[in-house]
């Protein structure tokens, strides 16, 4: 049995995990799936990447969670970067489901250049720091191995995200010093970054250094798209 928690990407809250969770418990495995602050309907958008590290690192303490695998998916890979530096003693293996790995003193805009000047104008339209992309500026770069109509289904559970935490530059020295042993998990249709010089693998997963490499069939919302075969390939790249 393994246990995961699953920390979700932007414009998502934790109960995007639930197809996965589903096949995961099926399958005799155990997960949680917190949702970052800030983030999902209703929430306080105020917040920026310390505060967002922070509600996972307490949601693990409060649960006295121990020898988990904790998976990042997107922007999520740079939370549980700054998870594992406050905890490390309590996670067994990071998982980054093509997620963002970022070097030291960096921020997520650093890594997307082609997004800052659209998502900073939609924040400053948006009245509370926050932007959600149209559904047609990613049908297809997110949902793309799926119908029109599941895509718009699967968009309209998206909130607006706080941008703050992706202007935030982070001290990740200490995240690339710990022995923690990484898996990257790529999904192969998945062009999320689609310049081949900004590409998932091996621009992001390299800077891990050692780690165990997965791939599997699917786009960026694979979560969504195809959950079952999601499970399975997490508890590939979670595996002792």
């Amino acid at each position: 049995m393994i246990e995961f928690v699953l920390v979700h990407g932007g414009w998502h809250d934790g109960s995007c995990w639930d197809d996965v969770i589903g096949h995961l418990e099926k399958a005799g495995h155990r997960a949680f799936a917190p949702t970052i602050a800030g983030h999902g309907k209703a929430a306080d958008r105020r917040v920026n990447h310390a505060a967002c590290t922070a509600s996972i690192v307490d949601y693990i303490v409060e649960k006295d969670l121990r020898d988990f695998v904790l998976v990042g998916h997107s922007y999520g890979g740079t939370i549980i970067a700054k998870v594992a530096e406050a905890i490390p003693d309590r996670i067994s293996r990071l998982v980054f489901w093509s997620a963002f790995v970022l070097l030291d003193g960096q921020c997520l805009f650093d890594e997307t250049p082609q997004n800052v000047a659209v998502s900073e104008e939609g924040a400053r339209r948006s009245g509370d720091d926050t932007y959600l992309p149209p559904f047609e500026a990613v049908r297809d770069s997110f949902f793309n191995t799926v119908s029109y109509e599941d895509a718009l289904r699967y968009y309209q559970r998206w909130t607006p995200q706080p941008m703050q935490p992706f202007r935030d530059r982070l001290d990740l020295k200490k995240f690339h010093g710990l022995t923690i042993p990484k898996s990257y998990l790529l999904s192969l249709e998945d062009i999320r970054v689609p310049m081949p010089d900004l590409s998932w693998h091996p621009r992001f997963s390299n800077r891990l250094g050692r780690f165990r490499f997965v791939t599997m069939p699917g786009d960026h919302e694979a979560l969504f798209t195809n959950p079952g075969l999601l499970a399975q390939k997490l508890v590939e790249a979670g595996r002792r």
